[in-house]
This record gives C-alpha cells, sequence and structure tokens, in this order.
C-alpha cells in the first residue's frame, strides 16, 4: 500500500528503548521500524528516553507538577498518575486541533484511556491495540469511542475477554526473527522478563530445582521487597540472575538455552517471551494461562495446567528435548514481524478508506 501518515502513540510510563521494560515498549519500537522500513511516515509519540533512532517526539516536553495547594488535597491522585494524564490531555488536544491535516491514521498503542475517549474530537480515524484485559478506565472510554474507531487484540484470548465491551479483530505481536536468530541451545533454561509477583520468577526457580536443571533469571527488578523475598535467597551457582539484558545479549542468552520458563500468575494476554524464546529455536516450557495456548505449540513446547513445582519440572524436561529446528519454524510461520505489520496494513487500510468515502 501507499506510504501513510501515522500517527503511533506509545507509553508515558516506560521508554521506548533498549534494554525494553515491559512486553509494550518492545513491541512499539518493532512495529515503527518495520512500518518506515515499508515506506510509511511515523511519527511517534512516547516517554523519555525513548530512541532517538525512532524520531520519538516527547508526549510532553514538561512534565507535570501539581502545585503545593493541589498536593494538599486529600483525594489528590498519585503524581505519576497525573502526569501520565497530563501528558495523554496535551496529546489528545493538540491532535484535535492539528491532527486531521497532519495524519491519516492514529494507532493508539499506548494502555491508556484519553486517545480512545477523545478519539471523536480529533478528527483521525484511531486504531486502538487491546494489550490488556479490560481495566475500569479503558471500559469506560470505549464507551465515547469515535463510531469510525477500530479495535484490535494481541491475541484471541484477549479479544474474548473485551468481548462485552467491543469487537476486537486479532493481530497477534510480532517478532523480529532475524534478530531473534537461531541458536545453539545445550545450556541453562532460562526466565525473562520482569521480575515482579505476576510474572512470578519464583514458580520458575521451584520447578529448576525440583528438575535439577540450572537456571538462568533476566530481567528489569521493579518489585525490590519481593525479588529479596522470593528470589535473592536462591541465587548461586544453580541459580544465576544476569540482569537487564539488552535485545542483542539476551537473544544469545535464550539462543544458548536449553528451554525457556514462562510462569505468569497472571492471564497473558499474548505471551511475547515466548514467541522470543522459540524465535531462537529454544523450546518453552509454560503455565498456560491467558494467550500462551495460542503462541505455543506441540512442537515447539510444553505446556502445564498449574504452577505444581513437579508439573512444570516435567515439562521443563520434556520441552528440552524438542527441535529446536521445528520450534524455530513454528516462531517464524506464527509470530514474525511480517505477519503482524500486514494485519495492521490492513487495518489501517480500512480506516482511511471509510474516512475517503465519508
Amino acid at each position: 500500500m501507499s506510504g501513510l501518515r501515522i500517527c503511533l502513540i506509545a507509553s508515558s510510563r516506560f521508554p521506548v528503548s533498549e534494554p525494553f521494560v515491559g512486553g509494550v515498549e518492545a513491541p512499539t519500537h518493532t512495529l515503527t521500524r518495520a512500518l518506515q522500513a515499508r515506506g510509511h511516515s511515523v511519527t511517534l509519540f512516547a516517554g523519555h528516553g525513548s530512541d532517538p533512532a525512532l524520531g520519538a517526539q516527547l508526549l510532553t516536553a514538561e512534565p507535570f507538577e501539581p502545585s503545593h495547594g493541589a498536593r494538599r488535597d486529600l483525594a489528590a491522585p498519585p503524581v505519576q498518575w497525573m502526569r501520565e494524564h497530563h501528558a495523554y490531555l496535551g496529546l489528545c488536544l493538540d491532535l484535535a486541533a492539528t491532527g486531521a491535516a497532519r495524519f491519516d491514521v492514529v494507532h493508539n498503542n499506548s494502555l491508556h484511556h484519553l486517545p480512545v475517549a477523545m478519539s471523536s474530537a480529533i478528527g483521525v480515524p484511531m486504531l486502538t491495540t487491546l494489550h490488556t484485559p479490560p481495566t475500569p478506565w479503558l471500559e469506560s472510554a470505549v464507551r465515547f469511542a469515535a463510531d469510525r474507531s477500530r479495535f484490535v487484540a494481541v491475541s484471541a484470548y484477549t479479544a474474548q475477554q473485551w468481548r462485552g465491551s467491543v469487537r476486537a479483530s486479532v493481530i497477534m505481536n510480532g517478532i523480529d526473527t532475524t534478530r531473534w536468530a537461531a541458536g545453539p541451545g545445550g545450556g541453562p533454561a532460562i526466565w525473562f522478563g520482569r521480575l515482579v509477583p505476576e510474572k512470578a520468577p519464583h514458580v520458575a526457580i521451584r520447578a529448576a530445582l525440583h528438575a535439577d536443571m540450572p537456571l538462568d533469571l533476566a530481567g528489569p527488578i521493579l518489585d525490590d521487597a519481593y525479588f529479596e523475598a522470593e528470589v535473592a535467597p536462591h541465587l548461586g551457582p544453580r541459580i544465576r540472575y544476569l540482569g537487564h539484558l539488552g535485545s542483542d545479549a539476551l537473544a544469545r542468552h535464550v539462543g544458548g538455552a536449553s528451554v525457556t520458563v514462562v510462569t505468569p500468575s497472571w492471564d497473558e494476554p499474548y505471551g511475547l517471551v515466548a514467541a522470543e524464546s522459540m524465535a531462537t529455536g529454544t523450546p518453552v516450557a509454560a503455565v498456560a494461562r491467558g494467550g500462551l495456548r495460542e503462541v505455543i505449540s506441540a512442537e515447539s513446547g510444553r505446556l502445564c495446567d498449574s504452577e505444581d513445582p513437579a508439573e512444570l519440572a516435567r515439562a521443563m524436561l520434556e520441552a528440552s528435548t524438542l527441535s529446536r529446528a521445528e520450534t524455530r519454524e513454528h516462531a517464524v510461520a506464527h509470530c514474525s514481524i511480517e505477519a503482524m505489520i500486514d494485519g495492521y496494513e490492513r487495518s489501517y487500510a480500512a480506516l482511511t478508506d471509510e474516512r475517503r468515502a465519508a
């Protein structure tokens, strides 16, 4: 399709930059670069510290600081919440004033409610990607979304969760399978992601100890108390914490692992970690929550229905024997960035065609 002028709205909480903090920032970075490579003009609005190579514009140049009097309000929300509200309010008002002349489509890839709530005022067709289960703020915003707004979910599971509020088509997240290249395997098991209770690395530790497999952990520590209580006591020669790694270093460690362990204690909307691991040829052993059942196949991993250490240990041992070539083939066929971009281009085209017809 011919090049479009795309306004891509990202998260303001974490920068769209290496090393990525979460499962929204990495796909946003990949999406921006891939759309630019296909000839689209992408203006990315993102938080402070985002990759300058993307040409990102800050969501707000000056972070909001409430006055002393406002801070004394007993009902005042947290300052971080107000800063995000301020950033998205400023962006949406700017788009309402000038967006129709600057952009063909707005792709809301953030988790914030204001772009959806103000979509009818913006005057540019908007596509919103649903990265999470329904939240009260977003459910409220959907009630006021413009008629021409469209929604996509990152898995069929997530689309079903939203079915009571909005109908969403499905475009699964894609990964750069050249960057997540095939690795030799044979090393320790690995767990990677945010070290927080809902990602449950402590479950992976218990299973690795039960399986008598060494385990590496990688990712940002976002809950110090949890890390000190549930992870740190187990660290040693068999259980290692590698730190918060950039994508290249992380891909090398994942590609050298015998198996990746995925242990969500909530319903995972997609399962980016699993897709990245499979692209390197490393099979996955996962607790079957949320969209993970759509990402992992029998050729690329093993799923278990509980966090029981013995059951997950069996899944780790079985997955580690699977063909690395077939595991990567599954990722290339089902989790590639090309499939994701094809899906988004079709959605953009439908929105712009409707705009022209109107």
